[in-house]
């Protein structure tokens, strides 16, 4: 065929737009051949790539395709199916033959508070918690001993920009019933970049309004309780409102970030004048400032101009996405009411923080994302991310090597199924790169394998709304000249990247491509 499934699925797409769809919640479009049957199924005997790179959220669909004992709902099971993640998405996926296998890290702010024999507390509501115990805690799964993880269900069933408090007031509750019990707590604050990926400018204004309330009831209460309270963010996202075009700014931002140690008047004076730095050096400075010694491990310098002259308990809080953008109308943070995030940066040492590009282990010029930010935070170093390992390894050709992805297109030609590849529809995304399934195909074609079908993931955040089209007919043109690979169809990000249990939404996706259930097009 000379058409390889990106200009077909193009029109569906536009058609599904007429009809009110999005890219991130787009519903499962299948691809037919002329008589009407879906084409590309996953079958048993096949290969499957997850050609995405992060974590908590491909838990779910990759549970759904290799868990035989799975019964969050109904589906059809597989058997001798290779699925293969690109990176290691959950250690209980450790006998799976991951392509890209992580190492841990090591020595970090969470593991060097345990080993001092303190206890600590963890809480984010759920959109977030993988981010403040996962990724803060160096990629390990289990809390250390002494660390309490607490999980607040985010709001179900609405759109989260008719909430933009999402459950912010319940996260603040429930940590200050427990701030006599932990000498380190570390908060996130999901609003500014779950809303910030929205298109709604009064939900955004409004989510900073509510981010501003929560913060002074949760760090008026800290102090009360003898913390020093470190307020900081993992990113920027909510601070802009437009793009260049005018459009509304819904991804990552390359904007520095917030560092504000807010505490007594001794330690404030210890502090002044706070050095700017990167998020590497946030976990140094929250262990000087409880009198622990960094680890070997941490590269990263303390913010301190001096010691404090006395330690002692501390509160991380973590503004979600939440830069340093510019003070007009462009800006959402600006033009909200915060009068509690304005006496901070008027009353307490305050400083700004890289959190993007290679100052997070990602590559040059990047914006940060919410996995490198709480890494980096929590390892107190820079951790090299995914992105710059997989890009790394596409330049220098090491990819094409790789001998789990080898042989997955060699277990295909065996039994003579077909290899699937799922597909992320964006060019940079902190979840991955269209760039890993059309490396794929090119070393499925130099291995004699044509049966290539990919599965296509609308995005909707790390790209604008309404640009898969657009990216489509690049795709298209990428795949012809290649000349390996057909797409069989695509489904919105927010239907296989779920990571709330909505397995609702994950099973219309997996019927999709193992069923061919959804609108079909040709």
């Amino acid at each position: 065929m000379n058409e390889r499934g990106g200009t077909l699925l193009a029109g569906a797409v536009e058609q599904a737009y007429r009809q009110g769809q999005t890219d991130y919640f787009m519903e499962p479009l299948v691809r037919v051949d002329s008589e009407g049957a879906p084409m590309g199924l996953i079958r048993p005997g096949d290969g499957v790539v997850f050609c995405c790179r992060r974590g908590e959220r491909e838990i779910e669909m990759t549970d759904m395709f290799t868990d035989p004992d799975f019964d969050a709902v109904e589906r059809t099971f597989l058997p001798g199916l290779r699925f293969v993640p690109l990176t290691m998405y959950h250690e209980k996926f450790k006998d799976l033959p991951t392509a890209f296998a992580p190492s841990q890290v090591m020595d970090g702010l969470a593991e060097a508070v345990s080993r001092a024999g303190l206890a600590q507390l963890h809480c984010a509501e759920s959109e977030k918690y993988a981010h403040v115990t996962f990724f803060f805690n160096g990629g390990h799964h289990q809390p250390f001993p002494g660390e309490d993880d607490l999980r607040i269900p985010s709001p179900k069933g609405i759109p989260f920009d008719q909430i933009p408090q999402l459950s912010i007031f319940e996260v603040v509750r429930e940590v200050r019933s427990r701030l006599d019990q932990y000498p380190f707590i570390v908060v996130n604050f999901a609003n500014g970049d779950v809303i910030g990926h929205t298109t709604n400018r009064e939900a955004k204004i409004a989510a900073a309004t509510h981010v501003d309330k929560a913060m002074e009831e949760l760090v008026e209460a800290a102090r009360q309780a003898g913390f020093t309270v470190v307020v900081t963010a993992d990113h920027g996202n909510l601070e802009v409102l437009y793009t260049p075009k005018g459009q509304p700014h819904v991804a990552h931002t390359t904007n520095k970030v917030p560092f504000v140690v807010v505490g007594d008047e001794e330690v404030c004076r210890a502090a002044a004048p706070l050095k700017d730095g990167r998020l590497g050096d946030v976990a140094p400075t929250i262990l000087q400032l409880m009198g622990l010694s960094p680890t070997q491990a941490m590269e990263g310098q303390s913010l301190l101009a001096a010691d404090p002259p006395r330690q002692g308990r501390v509160l991380l809080l973590i503004l979600d996405g939440w830069g340093m953008g510019a003070e007009d109308e462009t800006n959402p943070i600006h033009l909200a009411d915060t009068p509690y995030w304005d006496r901070l940066l008027r009353a307490y040492p305050h400083s700004l923080l890289d959190a993007s590009g290679e100052d997070v282990g990602l590559e040059a010029g990047k914006p940060g994302n919410s996995e490198a930010g709480h890494m980096n935070l929590g390892a107190g170093r820079v951790v090299p991310q995914d992105d710059q390992r997989l890009s790394n390894a596409i330049s220098n050709g090491t990819f094409a090597d790789n001998q789990v992805l080898r042989q997955t297109v060699d277990y295909a030609k065996k039994t003579g199924g077909d290899l699937h590849l799922l597909a992320y529809l964006t060019k940079k995304s902190s979840h991955g790169s269209i760039d890993y399934p059309l490396e794929i195909c090119r070393m499925a074609g130099t291995q004699g394998l044509d049966r290539v079908w990919l599965h296509v993931i609308f995005d909707g955040r790390s790209t604008e709304p309404g640009s898969a089209p657009a990216l489509l007919a690049e795709l298209e043109e990428q795949l012809r000249k290649i000349g390996t690979g057909q797409i069989a169809g695509g489904v919105g990000r927010g239907l296989v990247l779920d990571r709330d249990k909505n397995y609702d939404r994950v099973k219309r996706a997996y019927d999709s491509m193992v069923l061919g259930q959804g609108t079909p097009y040709r």
